[in-house]
């Protein structure tokens, strides 16, 4: 059986073709046997048409670039090059296989993984990059997709075929392509087109861990002009305000790795890194999956959570902080100025006003949402007190405000029903203390106009 063209001897060169592992625009990755070695390898191959000279010449400078660079690289994070052939016609290079999971696979919401398992990840890619660096190599496309992660967590980055040798003339290195990478990873100065250094890749970087703590890029738009404008101009959101769980050290790493201005940027990976290994202490080492998962599973069966997607209550899990209050305890006071808001997840509490208990909610129940709908006054108009030990969803609202679209849009919507319907009650309850209405006439009538 034929393998993608390759022929029914289903080799390419003296490597046994064992199955596809992917494919891409330019090129198809194989899983391979060295006959030599007897050792499981990556082939990628890639394939020269005559349609398009320029795209084949290209790609030949990109291969060459791949095969090149990655010979000079040797550290535990990056994927290992064995071999390369090029042919009139086609062209292969043979890598390390990596029995691993794209990063990308981490990026969604729901699939984030604990803090110390990324802290540690971006770790070992700042050491990585800091070594590429030092051999005189820039990536220019680090993303999620070409990261890979291996069974016991070791990252290995892959894909140098967009890669800048430093040590080349750049007037005359061809091997330049201007505005590759990826544009929602690529750092002011590559949007730009200016010259390049290996600041260009830690800023990528930190995009990358931006995104895995929160489950969002730091820079959002509807199309690719308004994110370029926001890479350029706009201030990098608070990591922490969009996960309240992270520690506050996170915030000066993150400003630094993006920041737009390189002096200020850092300088090499090792730098990078040295700050992240300040903040791993504070982090808890037990896998958090499993409280993930307990937590989300909690707030699904809570009637106010009932139109909620999945997908959107995993992004609720990150906004929220979750807190035990014991009994008689104030959550919410009146004439507090604040915008704290929740979700009773067991327990039982007490609203009152000037003194005055007005109704007891129960689990299931918001509080405080009526301050935070409010555009303008953020004055508590009542007090809440726990009535029982209470679990409590405190939602941020600061980061609900950095939140994706559709969460917004369903805790509006979801809040404005309550709060409609608990003044519904409230006119039922009014209406039993209230004297005998004025009854009307339902019969229709004609109204007489007086003459001029």
């Amino acid at each position: 059986m034929a393998l993608d063209g390759i022929g029914m001897a289903e080799k390419i060169g003296k490597y046994e073709i064992i199955r596809i592992l992917g494919k891409g625009a330019t090129a198809v990755v194989y899983l391979a046997r060295d006959p030599d070695t007897d050792l499981e390898v990556a082939v990628k191959l890639i394939r020269f048409g005559d349609e398009n000279a320029a795209m084949s010449r290209r790609l030949r400078k990109l291969f060459q670039t791949e095969d090149g660079i990655g010979r000079r690289l040797d550290h535990p994070n990056i994927v290992k090059i064995y071999d390369a052939h090029i042919e009139p016609d086609q062209a292969y290079i043979v890598m390390e296989y990596i029995d691993g999971t794209p990063l990308d696979h981490y990026c969604a919401i729901n699939r984030l993984l604990p803090m110390h398992r990324v802290i540690g990840i971006i770790f070992k890619c700042c050491l990585a990059l800091d070594h590429a660096f030092r051999q005189g190599v820039v990536h220019r496309d680090i993303k999620p997709a070409n990261i890979l992660i291996d069974k016991d967590d070791n990252p290995k980055i892959t894909d140098f075929g967009l890669a800048l040798n430093l040590h080349k003339d750049m007037n005359k290195d061809s091997t330049f392509v201007m505005g590759v990478g990826s544009p929602a990873y690529m750092s002011p100065e590559q949007i730009k087109n200016y010259p390049l250094n290996q600041k260009t890749d830690l800023y990528s970087l930190g995009v990358l861990l931006f995104q895995l703590l929160t489950g969002r890029l730091p820079f959002r738009a509807n199309n690719q002009g308004a994110l370029v404008y926001k890479i350029v101009n706009a201030d990098t959101p608070s990591v922490c305000a969009l996960n309240p769980n992270l520690p506050s050290g996170l915030d000066p790493i993150l400003n630094k790795a993006l920041e737009k201005d390189l002096y200020s940027r850092y300088r090499n990976g090792a730098e990078f890194a040295k700050d992240l290994s300040t903040v791993r202490y504070q982090m808890l080492d037990e896998d958090s999956t499993q409280q993930d998962t307990t937590h989300f599973e909690r707030i699904r069966k809570l009637e106010f959570f009932t139109e909620f997607e999945d997908i959107e209550l995993w992004e609720v899990l990150r906004i929220s902080v979750w807190r035990e209050v014991a009994e008689k305890v104030v959550l919410i006071r009146e004439g507090d100025k604040n915008r704290v808001f929740g979700v009773v997840v067991t327990g039982f509490v007490e609203v009152s006003v000037e003194g005055k208990s007005i109704c007891r909610l129960a689990a299931g129940e918001v509080i405080g949402e009526m301050t935070f709908l409010h555009p303008s006054d953020t004055t508590r108009s009542a007090t809440v007190v726990t009535l029982e030990p209470t679990l409590f969803l405190e939602i941020n609202s600061a980061a609900l405000e950095l939140s994706s679209d559709e969460v917004q849009e369903r805790f509006q919507k979801t809040l404005i029903a309550k709060v409609l319907g608990r003044l519904r009650g409230a006119n039922k309850a009014l209406a039993k203390l209230g004297q005998n209405a004025v009854r009307g006439s339902t019969a229709a009538c004609d109204l007489e106009l007086a003459p001029p």
